[in-house]
């Protein structure tokens, strides 16, 4: 069986799935791997500009897999402590690989999102839920630290640092409904609808143009690590002037608008 399954439901858009139903798609080394292998791909090919991600069965992603966490490649003659810190450096290198891709990151949480499943969904650069989905920091509940590939610095850039704590250091659960309250998600659905939601979102980004999109995404992830305002406005403003000076997309723009049909972007 396959535990990353790729599927293209509609030209432009790639459907990667977590696929592991039976422990909710948990975060397993054998999982894992592939998932990075398979999102380097899909960020590779072309014909993909925006990528959906979701879990099979009902549940996103439950974290941490306590029962079987899977092999660890490449670790012979290690011993524990530099084990445990490259296992820890391949599971964020999955955090990396889904903040680097080129192509926007849609999240269809379907289901519980919990511990690193959350870190995944955070790392998504839009997030759909549906109306069962739930959020966890889930290592806190385990005597740990609820602080792990990279939660302690996008939760609190996504919702504020006062709820952030909060949710991190109490370990409660966030449904569906507060989540979307917070601004956790940016829509709430019925589960049976959430992919076709995630794929109208997709549509609409399909009708920008490449260079645009992805130049758009990379400002917005700039912006978590800018330094100042000022530092930020000069990566923005480099950024529209590379698509305004090297394409013909704002004189296209104009032209669709004034003979009232849809532009079409050739970069």
């Amino acid at each position: 069986m396959s535990f990353v399954l790729i599927d293209s439901p509609r030209p432009g858009v790639t459907l990667v799935t977590l696929n592991r139903p039976e422990r909710m798609n948990a975060m397993a080394f054998d999982v894992m791997i592939p998932f990075r292998e398979a999102l380097t791909e899909v960020g590779r090919d072309n014909d993909t500009r925006v990528i959906v991600l979701t879990g099979a069965g009902r549940g996103f992603c439950s974290g941490a897999d306590l029962e079987d966490p899977g092999t660890i490649p490449h670790i012979d003659g290690l011993t524990l402590p530099t084990i445990a810190l490259r296992s820890m450096e391949l599971l964020d290198e999955v955090i990396r690989t889904l903040r680097r891709l080129h192509q926007p990151v849609i999240a269809a949480v379907n289901g519980p999102a919990i511990g690193g499943g959350f870190c995944l969904s955070l790392a998504a650069d839009i997030r759909v839920a549906g109306d069962s989905a739930y959020f966890r920091a889930a290592g806190i509940n385990n005597g740990l630290t609820a602080a792990e590939l990279g939660l302690s610095y996008l939760l609190p850039r996504a919702i504020g640092s006062s709820r952030a704590a909060e949710i991190m250091l109490t370990g409660r659960d966030v449904d569906a409904a507060e989540a979307e309250r917070i601004g956790l998600v940016s829509n709430v659905v019925s589960g049976d609808s959430l992919l076709d939601a995630c794929y109208e979102v997709a549509d609409r980004i399909l009708g920008w143009s490449r260079a645009g999109i992805e130049l758009t995404k990379r400002q917005l992830w700039n912006s978590l690590d800018a330094s100042s305002l000022e530092t930020h406005m000069d990566a923005e403003g480099t950024a529209q002037l590379f698509v305004r000076i090297t394409t013909q997309n704002f004189e296209e723009a104009i032209r669709a608008r004034r003979d009232k049909r849809p532009a079409v972007f050739n970069d």
